[in-house]
């Protein structure tokens, strides 16, 4: 009986121990979720390491943030950092409900320069008028005190990796020349073999090449695709982008002759109208027509 007590003990034990190296390895792994907003098409990914959670860009408008917040909150797990990926709106204007919503998250982004296109943006937007909706986005000023405090709301990471606190962690790359946005942060998970392009990747939505995305912008965008093509050969490979479902990287391909057939139908339109019809034709099946589409056309067709 003493004999058969040892074993059983020793077998708990054992199993224990087992388990517990078990989880320990399992706290490297990291999933992710999309979360894919109404305003824009945009996406949040939510990372998690089991533990903790980081999620990744945070929607459009408030009312967006409340959803993503949702499903954070189900999740039951704390998040730990709020991660913007750049300085585009449509990306950042949720970070202060998040803050509200989880006040031990930290908002971070990858180098200086992305913290200053958000404020020079947030600025703009204020100047004319554009955050009168979204007032808890208003920058703080000796005419504004209670305004938003995004110099010390706004984090800046030290060095290329974002870290989970308990294990795991995020290859951040920034070392992009200006396209879509002057600076942009992606992401390489190797567990998951994903890239998270950010708004370097539109899947079957219209691409923003409205106001500040010059023709030089755009043939940096298109080198970049082009650079990804060949260095992402890999048909496991899933692409995570800034708008539009998760793909494969067929996404760069598809992306640089969307581009092409954008500039060429934009040079030679008579008008505006005319370049709309002509893209919507081609691309019936992408979303954001209205809105994407229509700036970028403006932007790159005269009148």
């Amino acid at each position: 009986m003493m004999v058969r007590k040892m074993f059983g003990m020793l077998f708990i034990s054992i199993y224990l121990l087992l388990n517990s190296i078990t989880n320990a390895y399992a706290v490297g792994d990291i999933s992710v979720d999309a979360f894919k907003g109404a305003t824009a098409t945009v996406n949040s990914y939510l990372f998690s390491n089991g533990k903790s959670l980081i999620v990744m860009d945070v929607q459009r408008s408030t009312s967006e943030a409340e959803k993503l917040a949702e499903v954070i909150d189900a999740k039951g797990l704390p998040l730990s950092f709020i991660l913007i990926s750049h300085g585009h709106p449509d990306h950042y204007i949720g970070m202060n409900l998040l803050m509200e919503k989880f006040p031990a998250a930290k908002v971070v982004v990858a180098n200086n320069v992305i913290k200053k296109d958000i404020i020079g943006f947030s600025n703009w937007m204020e100047s004319v008028g554009w955050l009168d909706n979204e007032p808890a986005l208003k920058p703080k000023s000796a005419l504004n005190p209670k305004g938003f405090d995004y110099e010390n709301n706004i984090s800046v990471i030290s060095g290329d990796r974002l870290a989970f606190s308990d294990g795991g962690e995020l290859k951040l790359e920034t070392r992009y020349l200006p396209a879509e946005a002057n600076h942009v942060t992606t992401i390489y998970v190797d567990g998951l073999n994903s890239l998270f392009t950010s708004d370097l990747g539109y899947n079957k939505v219209h691409l923003w090449m409205g106001q500040g995305v010059t023709d030089e912008h755009i043939k940096n965008w298109k080198a970049q695709l082009l650079e990804f093509n060949n260095a992402y050969e890999d048909p496991t490979l899933v692409i995570y982008p800034g708008h539009g479902d998760a793909t494969n990287s067929g996404l760069f391909k598809a992306m640089i002759d969307y581009i092409d057939d954008f500039q060429s139908i934009t040079k030679t339109a008579s008008s505006r109208a005319e370049a709309m019809a002509a893209m919507k034709e081609r691309y019936p099946d992408y979303k954001e027509a209205d809105f994407l589409l229509k700036y970028s056309v403006d932007f790159h067709v005269e009148e």
